[in-house]
């Protein structure tokens, strides 16, 4: 897009008072980096980062922060009330399903009493106008059919993390109906995603990380579900996604107040051994072998349906499965080998081919100075 600039989400994040939860986490960080470039004013509430390295560390950014948990209500309703922010994006959460059967009371008191907290404390807040609750695909409760699953299909789940989630999406949809009904309240709706994949992602337990830590020690990854599959995405597509409905709630539009699935186009649907021999195309060094022992019950085969954030919201997908996996193997090539963070290009360039492919939140003009 040489001589053009790009205006994402018409520029309506421009001088905002943004709180983001979780903004140490890998999303998070993600989402840090792309609410600062939109010129927004953010405050991040979350605990230290928990891994080493940390994508939040390594961007450096200059935010306000404090570092507290959710489920102190005090800490919260102090520092939500002294913000006073106009848009909340809640993305904090116990995220790991294995972690969950370690720890389950830390998981759900996490998810949804964390939840509970930050929407009691963004109540009678008059400058807050939306607010955007992050959950997962596994909210639902997992029939392992083919076809992918609706905002309208049942809720559950089967492990403590996927539960904590259905839960989190009732609780806020009781405070939707009790507290933030429209014209007495801010707008309130919850996102939906699949697994993320992009540069920066540690956290345990999860594909590509554990693939990362094995290249950097020369040995093969072990796999335990080589035929799971999975609605696999760059980390910025949802994101894209929250922000274009971040953007409908501050536009005021109160059809927008429910519930979004936010997933890839069909051939995002992989197993993990396709994901992988996806990925050794670009880097030819992973290796990877499948464990034996049994594991706890994870769900082997997860789909999501975007028809809805699709014609309501004319929000899609920027890039395919294979150019997430290329920008991500990327990453991770040039900070092992060169300690570079690759961040802040890739977010310009999945923007630039946002633009190119003219997708609804994304716009050009002109250069200043140009004719």
């Amino acid at each position: 897009m040489e001589n053009m600039e790009i205006t994402a989400f018409g520029d309506l994040y421009r001088g905002r008072r943004v709180l983001l939860t979780g903004h140490t986490g890998f999303k998070g960080s993600w989402m840090a980096l792309w609410l600062q470039q939109l010129g927004a004013h953010v405050c991040g509430l979350a605990l230290d980062p928990d891994t080493s390295p940390s994508h939040w560390e390594l961007l450096g950014l200059d935010i306000e922060e404090s570092r507290i948990d959710l489920r102190d209500l005090a800490a919260v309703h102090q520092s939500v009330g002294a913000f006073r922010p106009e848009i909340v994006f809640h993305m904090a959460a116990q995220a790991l399903v294995r972690r969950s059967y370690r720890d389950p009371l830390d998981t759900w008191s996490t998810n949804v009493m964390g939840t509970a907290n930050l929407l009691e404390s963004c109540r009678g807040l008059p400058e807050l106008q939306a607010v955007v609750v992050v959950t997962t695909d596994k909210c639902y409760h997992n029939r392992e059919w083919l076809w992918g699953y609706r905002e309208e299909d049942r809720l559950g789940g089967h492990d403590p993390y996927s539960a904590s989630k259905a839960c989190t999406e009732i609780l806020v949809q009781s405070y939707r109906d009790s507290f933030f009904r429209p014209h007495h309240g801010p707008l309130i709706a919850t996102a939906r995603a699949g697994n993320v994949i992009g540069g920066g992602d540690w956290s345990e337990d999860r594909l590509l990380p554990d693939l990362l830590r094995a290249v950097s020690q020369g040995k093969a990854l072990v796999i335990r579900s080589p035929k799971a599959t999975r609605p696999w995405q760059h980390v910025l597509e949802p994101l894209s996604g929250y922000l274009r409905l971040g953007q409908k709630l501050l536009e005021k539009d109160a059809s927008c107040a429910e519930s979004w699935n936010f997933g890839p186009s069909s051939e995002g649907n992989c197993t993990v051994e396709d994901v992988l021999h996806k990925l050794r195309s670009s880097w030819d060094a992973l290796r990877w072998e499948v464990t034996q022992e049994a594991q706890p019950h994870e769900a082997s085969l997860l789909h999501l349906d975007s028809t809805k954030a699709r014609h309501r919201l004319a929000w899609r997908p920027v890039w395919t499965l294979d150019e997430g996996l290329a920008y991500t193997a990327l990453w991770n090539q040039s900070y092992l080998t060169q300690g570079k963070v690759l961040s802040l290009e890739q977010l310009n360039a999945y923007q630039s081919a946002a633009a190119r492919a003219r997708v609804a939140w994304c716009s050009t003009s002109p250069a200043k100075g140009e004719i």
